[in-house]
């Protein structure tokens, strides 16, 4: 070999054993970037675990001792419970585990009326449901496909297995937030006008001050759902803590998992939230498409919602203690490839932060989330608006960030009030 070939041979070796280098390194980085997605993963839920726990107690204390304190902090349980889970929604979509199990906690909208009394103006059973006015509560024996059930005791078991979209009806919803969320508030009777839902704690009281009868029932109900979903959240947690089944299948294949981080992030933004969740209900003008319809929580949903998926893509999550989860991030991938687009993806988030921000403070000062959805109310749908077109702004540019990354072909949820508006009023 000649002196020429060698040195050619030498600086193809060098080149070789350098994308080499650069091949583990950036497999090194999607390894770190998964390892910190899988941690604020086993936070979130962990937090949502946790102040799952304090809603129990304040739902044991208010079936033990009903009145109006024991309620409106089993109210302000439910609403501190509601922040945490919320920024776990951006985990769904590409994760299968968690995928089959949402529906559990956080299935919506629901036909209360299979749980307990509702206002006449409610109506009755339906083409579509036959169990929309059920009242379990209120009713110990019930035939379903056709076979008697006994529900003289409401246990966990009988709402998760067999209530909990009865008939194969996904409006049947027997358990999770939204439930609870149901027998803590009662229903919004409010329409478009400012208020929620207005329960009284006598309909857990015993004896003649007992309202709206079964009350000893409508508690045990309230436990068991709550108890179940601290069950539920218990699984859930242990799936991402470490040798957890969820954190094992995110980790398995770096590029793989990557693709899972962008498919939760963009399926969430745009089908999910700027359109089931928001485009929907203004296209409606239905107060009853509200996420948190029962407690007019709905701002804080969307904001928690859309902070879920910026934590993600920065790799830093805020605990409910105040201590911070954060490592290598989407970004510092996105960044070292295209800086611009880094940025471009920086701004986009914070945009639509700005604009749920912006959704959330006007609800706090008393525009509430109903009266926005009112036909008619410009204010209101420019609010609601703001926010949607942050989201499908933002997730134009995660469907940059799949390509710039090189991630595996990745289809975001859609939604027909996003894709074929004509659709939702057929």
């Amino acid at each position: 070999m000649t002196t020429f070939s060698k040195l050619a041979a030498a600086a193809l070796s060098t080149t070789a054993l350098s994308l080499s280098l650069a091949t583990a390194a950036q497999a090194q980085e999607k390894a770190e970037v998964l390892t910190t997605y899988a941690d604020i993963a086993a936070a979130a839920y962990g937090d949502s675990l946790t102040t799952a726990q304090a809603l129990q107690e304040a739902v044991a204390a208010l079936v033990a001792d009903p009145s109006d304190a024991t309620l409106q902090a089993a109210k302000t349980a439910w609403l501190a419970a509601r922040v945490p889970y919320q920024q776990t929604e951006v985990f769904r979509f590409g994760n299968a585990i968690v995928d089959d199990w949402e529906g559990k906690v956080n299935a919506w909208p629901l036909d209360e009326g299979l749980i307990d009394y509702v206002d006449a103006t409610y109506g009755g059973p339906t083409d579509e449901n036959e169990f929309a006015a059920l009242n379990v509560i209120a009713n110990p024996t019930f035939t379903l496909s056709g076979e008697e059930v006994d529900a003289s005791e409401i246990t966990p078991e009988l709402i998760g297995e067999t209530l909990h979209e009865a008939d194969g009806v996904e409006a049947n919803v027997a358990s999770g937030y939204h439930a609870i969320e149901f027998l803590l508030w009662g229903q919004d009777l409010n329409g478009h006008a400012h208020g929620a839902g207005n329960r009284p704690f006598t309909d857990y009281a015993a004896g003649d001050a007992c309202t709206n009868g079964n009350c000893d029932r409508r508690g045990a109900y309230l436990t068991a759902v709550t108890d179940l979903l601290v069950s539920d959240l218990e699984y859930m947690a242990g799936q991402w803590a470490e040798g957890g089944e969820a954190r094992a299948a995110v980790m398995e294949n770096e590029d793989a998992g990557i693709s899972t981080i962008l498919t939760g992030m963009g399926s969430l933004s745009y089908g999910e939230q700027a359109g089931e969740r928001m485009r929907l209900g203004l296209m409606l003008n239905d107060p009853e498409e509200e996420h948190d319809c029962f407690s007019d929580n709905t701002h804080n949903s969307h904001y928690y919602d859309g902070l879920g998926i910026q934590n993600v893509y920065l790799g830093n999550y805020v605990r409910a203690d105040g201590s911070i989860v954060s490592g290598a991030s989407l970004s510092d991938l996105v960044s070292e490839l295209n800086p611009d687009l880094d940025a471009e993806m920086r701004m986009k988030l914070a945009n639509t932060m700005r604009a749920l921000g912006q959704i959330k403070t006007a609800a706090e000062a008393g525009f509430s989330y109903d009266q926005m959805l009112e036909r008619g109310n410009a204010g209101g749908e420019a609010l609601i608006m703001g926010g949607v077109d942050g989201l499908v702004d933002q997730t134009q540019t995660i469907e940059r960030v799949v390509a710039a990354l090189g991630a595996d072909a990745i289809e975001f949820e859609g939604s027909d009030s996003l894709d074929n508006p004509g659709a939702v009023f057929q």
